[in-house]
């Protein structure tokens, strides 16, 4: 791995705490305005100074964050599918690397469905990027969507996080499961969390808690965060959990401490 590509991804895992907290904006994508996201702009800037770095598309990018910030951006180049579709898995490349490029980012991402109708395609997608960035210092990031059919279990996350890391991924996003220490054990890349679903404020902090406590290097959350009513109070609590060791307690503490001072 070249120095181009470490300094990148060492803006996006911090090498003080070997961790990160990236904030998942990148929804739009296939579901169109969601909740919290309809306007991104005002969404995304109140969260900016509590997070290592922004996972977003091209086009929220452009318009949504100043780019007077410093903040290191991982970009979605994958899509091509809506939420109208039932299913989601025939995902293309949106974005060619010279437009990443153009728009000074930390590393790329895009989808893998394994086990899919399109597992192929998406794997060939998955390689094809990775070739890319060796050739211009860009890390990718595989992002293990689960089918409607796909278990989120232990053996099955494995499976995607193995082959995205033998593919030559530079670092994984799955989810966490029981036994999760197996998947992150099997898998020679850092693995990050996804949040998923909105859960509750105390539910979200220990999905992101025990995740840490069983190898993640750290979190992308989007719903768990901007679907919070305090947002802001939900991202510090958060942080506290990836970097600084907070118990769940803690942390739920710091989010009703923040709250009320808001």
């Amino acid at each position: 791995m070249d120095w181009g590509m470490k300094n990148r991804l060492s803006r996006i895992i911090k090498p003080d705490t070997g961790r990160t907290v990236m904030l998942a904006v990148d929804h739009g994508y296939f579901l169109g305005p969601t909740s919290g996201l309809e306007n991104p702009r005002k969404t995304i800037a109140p969260l900016l100074p509590h997070t290592d770095a922004l996972m977003l598309t091209r086009g929220v990018l452009r318009t949504s964050v100043d780019p007077n910030n410093d903040i290191p951006v991982v970009l979605r180049v994958s899509g091509g599918t809506s939420i109208l579709k039932e299913n989601l898995d025939n995902e293309g490349i949106t974005v060619s690397m010279k437009d990443a490029i153009r728009l000074n980012v930390a590393a790329v991402a895009l989808s893998i469905f394994v086990g899919s109708d399109h597992e192929k395609e998406t794997l060939l997608n998955l390689a094809n990027l990775v070739n890319e960035g060796e050739e211009y210092g860009i890390p990718v990031l595989a992002v293990t969507a689960v089918g409607k059919k796909m278990a989120r279990d232990v053996r099955y996350l494995s499976l995607c996080c193995r082959i995205a890391a033998e593919l030559g991924a530079h670092f994984v996003k799955t989810y966490y499961c029981d036994e999760f220490e197996k998947v992150v054990e099997s898998c020679p890349i850092p693995v990050v969390i996804a949040g998923g679903k909105k859960l509750p404020e105390r539910e979200a902090l220990k999905l992101a808690f025990d995740a840490i406590q069983k190898g993640a290097v750290g979190v992308d959350m989007g719903r768990n965060i901007f679907q919070s009513d305090h947002p802001v109070a939900m991202i510090q609590a958060v942080r506290a959990v990836v970097h600084e060791n907070a118990s769940v307690d803690q942390a739920y503490d710091l989010f009703e401490s923040v709250k009320s001072s808001k």
